[in-house]
């Protein structure tokens, strides 16, 4: 039984991943009409084995080659690069390990090279927040744990207008 509830669980979580993933596509398309920015989801690096079902109809078995990246990538009005990760949650903090090694290690890289990293956070799709990823990283020594609770988020909540996530207000923009 505690298999069948693992299994609706995950399926639970990949819904609410895909749905909050959605909303930051519509806020992606809001900046690229206003101008602002160019930023759009990093495609999973999967390799095709081979052809799924009848005549190949362009579907494919597929494996993952390596852990993901970032879930998105761009570039800012003033050039400056932007990567974030989504990431949701149903409960009422938000863990450091959420995010994966090779993650971390591409947000550090990214930011070495000038980029502005975040981590996109849903709590139950009842609030959003953009956390820089120097907070996001160095939870343990800010807050004593590898988490962060929601009055620690606050600080980091997006607003939404007409159900458009404002995900790049405040991002500082150098424009001449």
């Amino acid at each position: 039984m505690t298999d069948i509830k693992r299994q609706l669980a995950g399926r639970r979580s990949k819904a609410a991943g895909e749905m909050f993933e959605g909303m930051l596509d519509a806020s992606c398309s809001y900046y690229r009409e206003k101008g602002m920015a160019i930023v759009e989801k990093t495609p999973e690096p999967m390799r095709p084995l081979k052809p799924y079902g009848e005549r190949g109809k362009g579907q494919y078995i597929a494996c993952f080659e390596k852990q993901a990246q970032p879930d998105y990538k761009g570039v800012l009005c003033d050039g400056t690069a932007i990567i974030f990760e989504a990431k949701h949650t149903d409960s009422d903090r938000i863990r450091e390990d959420v995010v994966t090694e090779t993650q971390r290690q591409n947000f550090d890289d990214f930011q070495r090279m000038g980029a502005q990293c975040f981590v996109m956070v849903s709590m139950g799709f009842q609030s959003f927040y953009r956390v820089p990823w120097k907070v996001f990283r160095d939870m343990k020594r800010q807050y004593g744990r590898k988490y962060m609770k929601l009055n620690e988020l606050e600080r980091y909540r997006l607003t939404e207008k007409k159900g458009t996530l404002l995900m790049l207000e405040g991002v500082e923009i150098n424009v001449d």
